[in-house]
């Protein structure tokens, strides 16, 4: 695989410094506002750490229960987001095609999914997807990293660089007479 596929998905590690207050109350609990500040989503969370630190397929674990637990649809995007980037990371792209193609069709204007979605179909020969959905990204995100490494990758596979290179040896066929 693609050594710099490791530096263009993007993970969504959505929950790690979300504040939720709550003042509901339960046996031995006062009916007090808490504020509860770190993870929310403690699996979605861990999950995107694993994927960021190279451990996928716990990663892929994890953020499949996160998924489970999400609350509201910004962790479920976060999710998808990185369950695609994670089966990506693993060379399964068919797998990571169904949770792009989820993620995007809750929020077609996702940029990261567009563009992890962009990076499965470059790996999987898809040019002309590929150039839709980058094309798309660039217009929501135009300066996002990752859509331009998504992009060079695009224009590696699609109009690759040959170098041509003459070698002039007549030099060394003079000093062989």
């Amino acid at each position: 695989m693609d050594n710099r596929l490791g530096i263009i998905f993007v993970l969504l590690a959505l929950a790690p410094n979300n504040w939720a207050q709550s003042d509901k109350t339960s046996i031995g609990h006062t009916a007090d506002p808490v504020t509860v500040i770190g993870p929310r989503n403690l699996p979605l969370y861990n999950g995107a750490e694993a994927l960021l630190s190279g451990d996928n397929q716990e990663g892929i674990r994890l953020t499949k229960e996160g998924l489970k637990i999400a609350l509201g649809r910004r962790e479920e995007e976060a999710a998808l987001s990185n369950l695609c980037a994670g089966y990506i990371k693993l060379g399964k792209y068919l797998e990571a095609l169904k949770y792009c193609d989820t993620l995007l069709a809750l929020n077609d204007e996702n940029w990261r999914g567009l563009n992890n979605r962009a990076v499965a179909y470059i790996m999987t020969n898809q040019y002309e997807e590929a150039e839709i959905d980058l094309v798309k990204g660039e217009q929501l995100k135009p300066d996002a990293r990752t859509l331009k490494i998504a992009r060079a990758m695009y224009m590696d596979a699609v109009h690759p660089v040959r170098p041509e290179v003459e070698i002039d040896d007549r030099q060394n066929q003079q000093n062989n007479r």
